[in-house]
């Protein structure tokens, strides 16, 4: 293994940024139809033409934009459920914290434009089996919703094996929330970032050199005041808990001086436009496809989360200290196409055989990765803010090591 000295860089934002914004509502969307059409299926509902509500039949794909004052929501559904998509949009927005003009973007009075419209065909008959043979089994008569690559990551550097400067940086924007919803520090408004950057030897995060914070304020707020209170009450918080050393950081908060306007009205938003943000801050790779706004069948979501269950699962297993999966899907096909594992040069044996033992243990056709991660309910809006990796709650079902002990197993076969 060859050892390297270096600094890496991770950021996060808070869920009033405006990109963020976006992802939530597109999330909050997806979440209402599963729902929705749970409670219909429950009730045996049938359509004029005969359709029945069936979870396993939504699709979603959902984009959302923001400007000034104005909310535009757009994309593809298929669903039995009517949601009423102008209610959702307010909601969220009023949850995330825009409740007054004043703070630049307000809930209960801006724009909601919806543009929503059915799903095309042509992707529908390639993802509900059309060309599926008869002696396929159930999971087989699920194909991927569209070609692409998905990676997955895990590091044993900190306690729920994400990269230390991306989960030091959700750590501190969420931090920043909290202060600002427990009503700490009134002066806080929804939009801000923040940046970590951790000094790391011998491939090992030991200090943290850099971290900045930025926080949209009210406008009678000193700078100075901002500054004490970010250190005090968000930064020195987070990285005393994590006990990695930063008493000789460079800190800078609001490094421009001000940071009144926010929101909306500082920058436009988009979904899918933080997608570094949602996985591993840079430190692994990324496919290029975001998550939001998907169901499932949708592998730049599912494949996505599958590649960091088994990823974590490698690493929870001992066999790497660092382990990146790669998997590669075409439409309207069930089976991967590709499996790679890097190990960086972490792994206890040949990563050829951690490979193998990857397709043995995990089911990685989209049908398997719904069920296995139950994928079907709505979960997505929380995953939408602070991180879809690396996150301690039993809905991310992604996150748990519950592969460990086979995969032990079959490499021990293999080798």
């Amino acid at each position: 293994m060859s050892h390297k000295n270096y600094l890496f860089t991770s950021e996060s934002v808070t869920e009033g940024h405006p990109d963020k914004m976006c992802d939530q509502i597109s999330d909050a969307i997806v979440d209402a139809i599963f729902a929705k059409e749970a409670e219909l299926q429950k009730q045996g509902y049938v359509d004029a033409q005969g359709h029945r509500a069936d979870v396993n039949n939504v699709r979603c794909a959902i984009e959302t934009f923001t400007t000034t004052g104005t909310i535009v929501v757009m994309g593809e559904v298929r669903t039995e459920a009517y949601v009423d998509v102008q209610q959702i949009v307010r909601d969220t927005v009023a949850k995330i914290g825009y409740t007054r003009a004043k703070y630049g973007f307000d809930a209960e009075t801006c724009g909601v434009m919806n543009l929503i419209h059915s799903q095309s065909p042509d992707i529908a008959q390639g993802v509900d089996g059309t060309f599926a043979r008869a002696n396929e089994d159930e999971i087989d008569k699920i194909g991927a919703g569209d070609q692409g690559m998905m990676f997955g990551y895990a590091s044993d550097e900190t306690d729920v094996l994400m990269p230390m400067p991306i989960y030091l940086a959700h750590r501190l924007a969420e931090r920043l929330a909290f202060m600002r919803k427990s009503g700490s520090l009134t002066y806080l408004r929804p939009d801000g970032k923040t940046q970590v950057t951790v000094r790391y030897e011998d491939d090992k995060p030991v200090e943290v050199t850099a971290i900045v914070v930025s926080t949209q304020h009210a406008a009678d707020v000193a700078l100075s005041q901002v500054r004490e209170d970010m250190i005090e009450h968000v930064i020195r918080p987070v990285l005393d808990e994590v006990g990695i050393k930063w008493d000789d950081a460079t800190i800078y908060v609001n490094p421009t001086g001000r940071f009144v306007v926010g929101g909306p009205m500082g920058d436009t938003g988009l979904t899918g436009r933080k997608i570094i943000v949602d996985t591993y801050g840079g430190m692994g790779r990324h496919g290029g496809g975001c998550f939001s706004g998907k169901d499932p069948t949708k592998v730049d979501r599912s494949a996505a989360y599958a590649a960091r269950w088994v990823a974590k699962n490698v690493v929870a297993a001992g066999l790497a200290h660092r382990c990146e999966i790669e998997l590669a899907y075409a439409i309207g096909i069930p089976q991967p196409l590709s499996i790679m594992a890097d190990t960086f040069g972490t792994a206890e044996v040949d990563d050829d055989i951690i490979e193998k033992a990857v397709e043995k243990v995990f089911d990685l056709r989209p049908g398997a990765i719904i069920r296995d991660l139950k994928l079907r309910r709505p979960i997505y809006q929380k995953t939408a803010a602070y991180g879809h990796f690396g996150r301690k709650d039993p809905d991310f079902t992604w996150e748990n090591t519950d592969r460990v002990d086979e995969l032990k197993k079959a490499v021990a076969e293999l080798q």
